[in-house]
């Protein structure tokens, strides 16, 4: 250890310095800012050069996905199906939620805390050593991208699977020549500030990843965006193939691991890149298979019991009474997009519906991320069925519109028969500089909550169906209504913004304290992080 981190405070951690360095790598500029140095795409091949990965990741067999929807499921399945087949397997995914380690998945675990601490300050250190202002060092997702790059050659994985952070064309997992297969899934109108403002150009920027020769699997695309896709193909020599959905029956009665209706197409994507890359690098002995005739026995298991944390994961609050832990209880999903706004709002109305049709009480307090078809709750005594009440928790970033997701989300669970109480607003709890678990202590008091306030305001004024609503009047209705808790900054009618995410919480347990003849259902969306920052309070 240099001397730097030598002289850090004892009471600082081996991993909590990491995390320290991690943050000074955040710029708080946007990424769209072109000024950032350290983004500039060129700039990842002198960082590779640097840390000698040339060959070794020349030689990495290497599964490549971009997307807008569904690219980080369609990644956990096909790494769950080829760990079943016996490989070693290392999967880089984002973001995280709760840890930093989650990215980096060896065999499908998060990366154990003494090789990450190896491995990061391996990497971070020759940066420091050998950048300067014509090559600065780099930004904090282009780092984490070369540390992958780092563990997963020096772990010597079987296969790598990558999940684009951003677009494609330029995102830093892009610098690999050779994958063995690509896969581009559902497309859709997200981080347009970057990748541009029409669904052509998003394709174009998502087919970035396509290299010469190397197969490339895509599902069923808007026309704009399958046009563009295979005008990309032609010209690099790639056979570009559109799978269907994964046929249900061929689980043989099994679940897919990953809840909702939408996951079948994430998974016949993930069938298709793993049947593609064991023929490609010569497994034929697991390869020789029809998908529709039959799947192997492995096939099966691996899209049984893939697992990701934050879509579609019901989790009871574990700050509750653990005789009354259905009383409060998280419906958690990262949605963020127009679409995936409305695939979350859908299972979000069947899973509380399915929960109230259930007749036998199945509850495991071992296994806090059950899912819908497994969690009921009844009152203390396990004798009578209570009403359930849906609340929101929300929060978007400033780039993404509400007045587009909010009508989404409403539209689609209204058509369902649901309908929210209220809706909790919220900021990020994280600390933007902070990089880890750690930052959830930190707390800003001249924190801006204009944003939320806009929010109320798209919100307030979809639940009245009055489209003239001006500013003035919403805040005469929010006057009107009274939070004898004090502990909303601006409570409305159908609407409540809080100064922090804790707060909000602290205001939901109070609720459920009071009103115990009642279940509340709190589906949390808008935002990953959000929903990070909610699996780490509902666990406390």
């Amino acid at each position: 250890m240099d001397q730097a981190k030598g002289s850090q405070k004892a009471s600082v951690t081996p991993y909590e310095e990491v995390l320290d360095a991690l943050s000074s790598l955040i710029t708080k500029r946007s990424r769209a800012d072109p000024s950032i140095k350290g983004d500039r795409f060129d700039l990842l091949f002198d960082y590779i050069k640097i840390l000698d990965l040339e060959e070794p990741i020349s030689k990495l067999k290497i599964i490549h996905v971009a997307g807008t929807k569904g690219k980080g499921s369609t990644c956990t399945f096909t790494e769950a199906i080829l760990r079943n087949c016996g490989f070693h397997t290392g999967l880089f995914t984002s973001p995280h939620l709760i840890d930093i380690r989650e990215r980096f998945r060896l065999d499908g675990v998060d990366i154990c805390e003494e090789k990450f601490l190896a491995y990061f300050w391996w990497c971070f250190d020759r940066l420091k050593e050998n950048t300067n202002d014509d090559v600065p060092m780099p930004t904090f997702f282009r780092f984490i991208t070369l540390l992958a790059f780092k563990i997963f050659t020096a772990e010597q994985v079987d296969v790598a699977i990558l999940e684009v952070g951003l677009g494609g064309r330029f995102d830093s997992t892009n610098v690999v020549q050779a994958p063995i297969v690509c896969g581009i899934s559902s497309l859709g109108y997200d981080h347009m500030e970057i990748l541009g403002n029409t669904i052509g150009e998003i394709a174009g920027e998502k087919a970035g990843i396509f290299k010469h020769g190397v197969p490339a699997f895509t599902v069923s695309q808007p026309d704009e965006a399958m046009h563009v896709l295979e005008e990309k193909a032609s010209q690099l020599d790639v056979h570009l193939q559109v799978v269907p959905p994964l046929d249900a029956n061929l689980l043989n009665g099994i679940k897919l691991g990953l809840e909702g209706e939408h996951q079948y197409l994430n998974a016949g994507l993930a069938v298709a890149l793993c049947s593609t890359w064991l023929q490609r690098t010569g497994h034929l002995e697991v390869a020789n298979l029809q998908q529709n005739s039959s799947l192997p026995e492995q096939f099966i298991k691996g899209l049984a019991t893939a697992s990701l944390q934050g879509r579609a994961q019901i989790v009871p609050d574990q700050h509750i009474d653990i005789e009354r832990s259905g009383d409060l209880v998280f419906y958690l999903d990262g949605a963020h997009s127009p679409e995936s706004m409305e695939v979350c709002a859908r299972w979000f109305s069947l899973a509380i519906k399915e929960d109230s049709q259930q007749q036998t009480l199945n509850y495991q307090p071992q296994d806090d991320t059950r899912s819908s078809n497994e969690l009921i709750q009844r009152d203390s005594g396990g004798r009578s069925w209570k009403n359930s009440t849906q609340i929101l928790l929300f929060n978007c970033m400033s780039v993404r519109d509400p007045q587009i997701l909010l009508p989404r989300l409403l539209k689609t669970c209204a058509s369902h028969g649901v309908h929210f109480k209220k809706a909790l607003l919220v900021p990020n709890i994280s600390v933007y500089h902070k990089v880890g678990s750690h930052a959830l202590s930190s707390t800003d008091s001249q924190i801006d909550l204009s944003w939320q306030f806009t929010i109320q305001r798209v919100w307030e004024t979809l639940v009245q169906g009055n489209k003239g609503v001006d500013a003035q009047s919403m805040d005469a209705i929010c006057e009107e209504v009274k939070d004898d808790t004090e502990l909303c900054v601006k409570n409305c009618a159908n609407s409540a913004v809080f100064s922090s995410l804790p707060i909000a919480i602290k205001w939901l347990r109070d609720y459920v304290q009071q009103n115990q003849s009642i279940r509340f259902q709190v589906l949390v969306t808008g935002s990953i992080h959000l929903v990070g920052d909610v699996l780490k309070l509902a666990k406390k």
